[in-house]
């Protein structure tokens, strides 16, 4: 149940606003919150109405990101291994609330229990971002997401299932009837959307990262199930064989792709298939495995070549993060959402389009299955989520004032509730 129309009606005067979709700032002017939507100005307004005044401000819609763990960014390995849950559940609701802080007002959580934060968020009974939840990330035996040890039986021939799969931050299944169970498990707890792992990967043990994982029987299996509850399927995937094979097998969304070649980056562009990035670098990561610090530099060398063929075909393309397991890489959030622009090519609005009114386009492909159908987000206008940020400065010409939320956002509100205001 979403609490948004229990606060006040908001009247934020004075400000420039970025629509998330124009290339320009509007001229100053007021913007009117009102049960937990934008909406028109009142010719007489609410006595009760909470009145700031943005001083000249940029406002802007909320920030997103595509591609969260909330269960994992703040939390570490041994951590994740052998804490009780309940401190893994706590630690998710703290580093949610610190999500929002950070601007971001809506997340997409690709893997992870997370529709029961979701709906702590969504009543209002604490602070915290939307969520669009995967709950548990599907994998096959010896996949990405098995993170059982090396000599355990696999769970068909009798193995206990891993933490990772007690915690329903992974399942692992193999075969296109358990990947329909495990798809529509999912689905019964929550899921907006799917996530399967298509590849190898950086932190598992087992996988190189060239390796294909799922067959296209196994992720038909699964875009079919998703289908059938009006959703989609979004893959962990790298390489250019697993990229094509996903998109042949229906998946909506290719999560990283940064070892793929600029032919099939343009396959994307053609097939109208979500690239789902994040803009990383070598340095965000560190790992203990001389093999998982020789893949994530494989993986960051590729980001450039990635960005670059995917804003020259037109990709529709999601920004995302990806942090886990190491609390020091979480505050980087809005820092590395602005590297799209000092790094890599794309202008400030452009960067800002990205990660408000288009990821949110991405969001909707859950279709009845999103829990905030009642109105858009990413844009500021009205009938709208009133979700939004007032910015000490103009990131349309200075995207780096994105990188210090705590010094440059003034207002944060999600919902038309009030989290952050530093303006009276």
């Amino acid at each position: 149940m979403d609490q948004s129309s229990a606060q006040p009606p908001v009247l934020i005067r004075n400000v420039r606003v970025f629509d998330g979709v124009s290339d320009r700032l509007s001229d100053v002017r007021a913007v009117y919150l009102e049960d937990g939507l934008i909406a028109e100005e009142p010719e007489r307004l609410d006595p009760g109405a909470v009145v700031v005044d943005g001083g000249g401000r940029v406002l802007m819609p909320g920030l997103t990101d595509a591609h969260v763990h909330l269960f994992a960014a703040g939390a570490t390995m041994p951590e994740m291994l052998f804490a009780p849950t309940g401190v893994l559940y706590y630690k998710a609701l703290a580093e949610a609330q610190q999500m929002l802080m950070r601007g971001f007002t809506t997340v997409r959580d690709m893997g992870g229990d997370t529709t029961c934060l979701r709906q702590v968020f969504d009543a209002g009974l604490f602070p915290g971002p939307r969520i669009y939840p995967s709950q548990a990330a599907i994998s096959q035996t010896s996949g990405h997401g098995d993170f059982s040890d090396v000599h355990q039986a696999a769970t068909l021939f009798g193995g206990v299932p891993s933490r990772a799969e007690t915690l329903s931050f992974m399942r692992v299944v193999d075969g296109p009837e358990r990947i329909l169970t495990a798809v529509r498990e999912q689905l019964k707890h929550g899921a907006t959307q799917i996530k399967l792992m298509a590849g190898g990967g950086v932190t598992s043990a087992y996988d190189p990262l060239d390796t294909l994982q799922f067959t296209q029987e196994e992720l038909h299996a699964a875009v079919r199930a998703a289908a059938d509850w009006g959703t989609y399927v979004s893959v962990h995937v790298f390489t250019s064989d697993g990229v094509r094979r996903a998109v042949d097998a229906g998946v909506k969304s290719i999560e990283h792709g940064q070892l793929a070649d600029e032919e099939t980056i343009a396959h994307l562009a053609r097939k109208g298939v979500w690239l789902s990035t994040q803009p990383l670098l070598e340095s965000d990561h560190t790992f203990d495995s001389a093999d998982s610090t020789a893949k994530n530099r494989l993986v960051c060398d590729g980001v450039p070549r990635t960005l670059g063929w995917a804003r020259a075909h037109g990709v529709k393309l999601a920004f995302g993060t990806d942090f886990l397991l190491d609390p020091a890489s979480a505050p980087k959030q809005g820092e590395t959402l602005t590297r799209l622009a000092t790094q890599f090519g794309f202008s400030p609005v452009e960067t800002l389009r990205i990660a408000t009114s288009g990821n949110a386009e991405l969001f909707r492909l859950c279709g009845e299955r999103d829990p905030y159908r009642r109105a858009p987000l990413g844009v500021i206008r009205p009938g709208a989520w009133a979700d939004l940020l007032v910015v000490d400065g103009d990131p349309t010409s200075d995207i780096t004032l994105l990188a210090d939320p705590e010094a440059n956002l003034s207002l944060i509100v999600k919902g038309g509730r009030i989290h952050k205001n530093r303006l009276g």
